[in-house]
């Protein structure tokens, strides 16, 4: 093999396999003399990819964890593999990944193979994910049409329906997609309305970029998190739940999303929430439910009410 870069990338993916490779065997697999595969190892350390070598019978060269992480050599199936799982995972918003989830997902469907994207399209369609139920699934398609539209600067067009069924064309300059743990939002700027606004991601269909570039505009708040959590609280009413729980407070946080807030401590077995939220009586009774564990709720009435409705509807439906 005479093309040194050529050459180059596939001792690269070689190296990137889990093992330790003897100069001999890197050599034979490549077509070249041991003394070529020193230089090329030298080369690839000069582009900085830590690789390590040890010497002895048993000795050889090997890709170790460097302070930043390399470009990355994938065969076909490793590529159709983390681009399927990415879409998986994207299609659910996942607390605390899932913005970098959507960034790598947008770059990898850039440069994937026309050959690749049709295996791809062909699994995700032949399989059919089990979810909890706990959030609005949104395509990951539209996810990285977005998310390559607000990286590049270009205005975005999309078809919107409006939580009373309406549908309507947008045009806009996106900023950034946001996830609250159950739904994906994009933060944009809405051109006919002259005005920044938040959209609902899983209402979004026929998502494109229209090439059009545009200069940042800054955002009136000190992050898209922000802007967000500003927008949610105009659009619903708070709700302040206050509810004694009778489990540990680190029982109860590891089962509680991490947007919501923190159980305070009571002693060693119960805690307290007591949380400003923008959700439904209804959603706060289900999460309050999946805590696995007893739980009195002080406020609001609302839902205490609920739930006393819900336990006798359960209750009928357990004694058959």
């Amino acid at each position: 093999m005479t093309d040194t870069p050529a050459r180059l990338l596939n001792l690269l993916s070689l190296l990137q396999t889990p093992r330790e490779w003897p100069g001999s065997e890197l050599a034979e697999r490549l077509g070249v003399t041991t003394r070529t595969i020193r230089r090329d190892v030298e080369r690839l350390r000069d582009l900085g990819y830590p690789v390590q070598a040890t010497m002895g019978a048993v000795g050889g060269y090997r890709l170790a964890a460097g302070a930043a992480l390399p470009p990355l050599v994938l065969d076909d199936e490793e590529a159709v593999a983390i681009v399927v799982g990415l879409r998986a995972g994207a299609g659910h918003a996942v607390d605390g990944i899932e913005e970098a989830s959507v960034r790598a997902l947008a770059k990898l469907e850039q440069v994937l193979p026309s050959r690749l994207r049709h295996r791809v399209s062909a699994l995700q369609a032949a399989t059919v994910p089990i979810t909890s139920g706990d959030g609005a699934t949104v395509d990951p398609r539209t996810l990285t049409v977005m998310a390559a539209a607000a990286t590049g600067h270009e205005r975005l067009r999309f078809a919107y329906r409006k939580g009373d069924g309406t549908e309507m064309q947008r045009l806009v300059e996106p900023h950034r997609l946001v996830s609250t743990g159950r739904r994906w939002y994009l933060v944009a700027y809405d051109i006919d309305r002259e005005d920044w606004r938040t959209f609902r991601v899983d209402r979004v269909s026929e998502p494109f970029a229209t090439g059009a570039r545009f200069t940042p505009r800054e955002l009136p708040a000190a992050d898209a998190a922000e802007f967000m959590n500003r927008s949610l609280g105009r659009m619903q009413p708070t709700v302040r739940v206050v509810a004694t729980l009778h489990a540990p407070a680190e029982f109860v946080a590891a089962r509680l999303p991490q947007h919501v807030g923190a159980p305070q401590p009571l002693d060693d077995r119960t805690c307290r929430l007591d949380l400003e939220l923008t959700d439904s009586v209804e959603w706060i009774a289900f999460r309050l439910a999946l805590l696995d564990c007893d739980f009195t709720v002080h406020e609001p009435q609302g839902l205490v009410d609920h739930l006393r409705e819900l336990g006798a509807r359960i209750t009928r439906a357990a004694a058959g």
